[in-house]
């Protein structure tokens, strides 16, 4: 594996790269994930006048649903070490007017806050990028006040997550790649809750919770799911360094592999299998 740091500047250089099509795409992207940030926010038991911390922020959330729900009172503070995503993130929120959302570019690791200065932290599909996940979850404890909640949102096992993995598994199967390493920085990496709950509980965490949850995407057709997962996250970054042959290919297998989600009505509904995870500091 490679060192944290070359980690650190692959993942930066993913997103930011792929930030073009998350700007095309997070309208149909947040319609689904809605009640995973609105969940996030209850578990972290965020109120009105809080000050909420949002770790790899990304498009902007659970940060913007935590801003509405914090008020003018509140504020909060959306980190991520992608300029990409942030430039979007901070469209969104000025497009909505919220003046209580600040945007920091830091990975995890790197983030400057005074201790005990949050009231709760969030962090949704974005620890199983972290290349030193106990000294993030650490960070984060840190930055809580006691008796304060974190509340992260990490996804299942592959076959529980087709919207990601229909396309990683045609790319493999087309272009015989080997699979990935145990630890590689995967969004399966924390399917198995023992190991964030060890790391949070490691951190000084107490009071864990884990509950599933089903995130359900919809598209209009199999030809909308493959331009969407063409044009964002790895496989954008993978579909780049393939030649048009292979490309044809890949979106070939993964027209006919969505194809079993397709409804009567033409429209391709994906459920997936989100892990919801609370802690208390």
């Amino acid at each position: 594996m490679p060192d944290s740091e070359s980690q650190k500047r692959e993942q930066r250089q993913m997103w930011d790269e792929s930030a073009a099509g998350w700007n095309k795409w997070w309208p149909v992207f947040e319609r689904a994930a809605q009640p995973v940030n609105d969940r996030l926010v209850v578990l972290a038991k965020i109120k009105p006048g809080n000050r909420v911390l949002d770790i790899a922020t990304g498009t902007g959330e659970p940060a913007v649903t935590a801003a509405r729900t914090v008020g003018a009172s509140g504020c909060v503070v959306a980190v991520d070490q992608s300029p990409g995503m942030l430039a979007l993130g901070r469209e969104r929120a000025r497009t909505l007017g919220l003046r209580n959302l600040e945007f920091i570019e830091s990975d995890a690791e790197s983030m400057a806050f005074e201790d005990r200065s949050f009231d709760a932290a969030v962090c949704r599909w974005g620890l199983m990028f972290m290349p030193n996940l106990g000294a993030t979850v650490a960070k984060v404890r840190r930055a809580l006040k006691p008796g304060a909640s974190f509340a992260t949102a990490v996804w299942n096992t592959g076959d529980k997550v087709p919207m990601i993995f229909l396309a990683g598994d045609a790319i493999r199967q087309i272009t015989n790649q080997p699979p990935q390493p145990p630890d590689a920085l995967v969004p399966t990496r924390l399917a198995d809750t023992s190991i964030l709950k060890a790391a949070l509980e490691g951190a000084g965490f107490s009071a864990v919770t884990i509950e599933p949850m089903t995130v359900t995407f919809e598209f209009e057709s199999p030809d909308q799911f493959v331009q969407f997962r063409s044009e964002i996250g790895s496989s954008q970054s993978m579909m780049a360094k393939l030649t048009q042959d292979q490309r044809d290919r890949v979106r070939a297998a993964l027209r006919e592999a969505v194809g079993r989600f397709q409804g009567s009505d033409g429209r391709v509904r994906l459920p997936n299998e989100t892990i919801c995870f609370s802690a208390r500091a």
